[in-house]
């Protein structure tokens, strides 16, 4: 009897069983659960940790081999023990901290607004903008609101002054670099020698002035927010219209600010590093 032929397989990509469910990548979701398991164990071994994801112990160790390169995990020579490094550590509690900054900034927003009459912001400093996450709303009539998630860019920002204030030239030169100065309003600075200027006079009072530079008749005065290194990663703001914002108002409201900002950064653990 014949062999039957064998059917011809068909060109191209298998269908997926499930073309909704979205596709991943192996290699990372195996690095994830081996990190996972080094979190729940502490430490291991090579053989313990490939018995517990499952996974050769060959495949393994290229997985830790790519980890550690990324610090992510270290080895301890000593024992033959891997374990979770620093740099999973870093983004584990930049997660933390902003949970933290949120939550713990609540009342002391609250407080602001109270005893400032005007809308107090919470925002903080990701990819040379920043990005507020958090606000509690005057009850006055006109009042700036911007839902959490809005960006803007750091230049035409109270807060994005006030963090650029606290921060080394070169730190600031590079954020102009990827952003540029546009003009959002007559006021708005738009040349180097401008925005320094502006940013060593936030410097030295301690707080910085959107003086109408993002949205005509609008100001706004922010101070910075420091982690535990002393470095400014976040910021407080109160914004309102310039009829209740004027000249002799703004020295009782920075004060106001920074005394806020130094709050929070207390109760996220930061320091207000020292002057000068």
């Amino acid at each position: 009897m014949a062999n039957e032929a064998a059917p011809k397989r068909k060109r191209g990509r298998p269908r997926l069983s499930r073309p909704t469910e979205p596709q991943t990548v192996q290699a990372l979701e195996r690095g994830l659960l081996v990190l996972e398991a080094l979190a729940r164990l502490g430490g291991a071994t090579l053989s313990a940790l490939s018995e517990q994801v499952g996974l050769p112990a060959s495949t393994t160790h290229r997985l830790l081999a790519t980890l550690h390169g990324h610090g992510m995990v270290g080895f301890d020579d000593s024992v033959q023990e891997w374990s979770v490094g620093v740099g999973a550590f870093r983004i584990g509690s930049a997660y933390l901290v902003r949970t933290n900054l949120v939550d713990g900034s609540r009342r002391t927003l609250r407080d602001l607004m109270a005893k400032t009459g005007e809308t107090a912001n919470l925002a903080i400093l990701e990819n040379a903008h920043i990005v507020y996450v958090s606000q509690v709303e005057t009850q006055n009539p006109i009042r700036a609101f911007f839902r959490p998630g809005t960006r803007s860019q750091m230049h035409v920002s109270g807060i994005g002054k006030a963090l650029m204030a606290a921060m080394a030239r070169p730190d600031v030169e590079k954020i102009l670099r990827a952003t540029g100065l546009p003009g959002f309003t007559e006021k708005s600075l738009t040349t180097p020698e401008a925005l320094f200027a502006d940013l060593e006079r936030s410097a030295a009072r301690g707080w910085a002035l959107d003086d109408e530079e993002h949205y005509a008749g609008m100001r706004c005065v922010a101070a910075p927010i420091y982690n535990a290194f002393g470095e400014a990663f976040a910021g407080l703001s109160v914004s309102g219209p310039l009829a209740r914002f004027g000249d002799g108002d703004l020295a009782p409201i920075g004060e106001a600010v920074v005394e806020a900002a130094q709050t929070v950064t207390r109760l996220v653990g930061g320091r207000v590093p020292a002057a000068g």
